[in-house]
């Protein structure tokens, strides 16, 4: 039974200096056990220079050879194939630290209308709208720290009430 061939990029550069051979090898292969049939060519990453045997990958791609994206995109971009380039890099997380701060300001606004029976806390309220609002100019962080638990708290409890309701 043959096994399957792929096209890939072996690293051979020293340390801080990548550059990389583009080999054909055996896909069960590591990219890093040596082992590899055919040299194909090139690639310096820090002057971008490629050196590619066109007609020989061509060739090996016609008898069922597989390229690794990294080496599809680099054969469209020297012109060895046509076709789209593949998106390699890895999917974005989306970021939780943004919709934390547009969540902690619309809890903060929210918990300013309530508060309105308790008038014993107008100093304290007024430290927890300044970060929100500039957090370059914020208060001493013992002072600031104390009304944003207690929006985390009143906030909390306005949720547990929406979902109870």
């Amino acid at each position: 039974m043959r096994s399957m061939l792929k096209i890939r990029l072996q690293r051979v550069g020293r340390k801080h200096d990548p550059s990389f051979r583009v080999v054909l090898t055996d896909s069960k292969n590591g990219p890093q056990s040596g082992k590899f049939q055919e040299v194909l060519g090139t690639y310096d990453a820090r002057t971008d220079k490629t050196i590619l045997k066109g007609d020989e990958i061509k060739a090996h791609i016609a008898h069922g050879a597989q390229t690794s994206d990294t080496v599809h995109n680099l054969l469209i971009a020297n012109n060895v194939i046509e076709g789209k380039k593949i998106n390699v890099l890895p999917k974005k997380s989306p970021i939780v630290a943004e919709k934390t701060e547009e969540e902690k300001a619309a809890e903060a606004s929210a918990a300013e209308t309530p508060s309105d029976d308790s008038s014993s806390k107008p100093a304290e309220e007024a430290p927890a709208q300044a970060p929100t609002e500039a957090s370059a100019t914020e208060a001493t962080p013992e002072v600031a720290e104390a009304p944003k638990e207690e929006v985390k708290e009143e906030a909390k409890k306005e949720v547990k009430e929406e979902v109870a309701a």
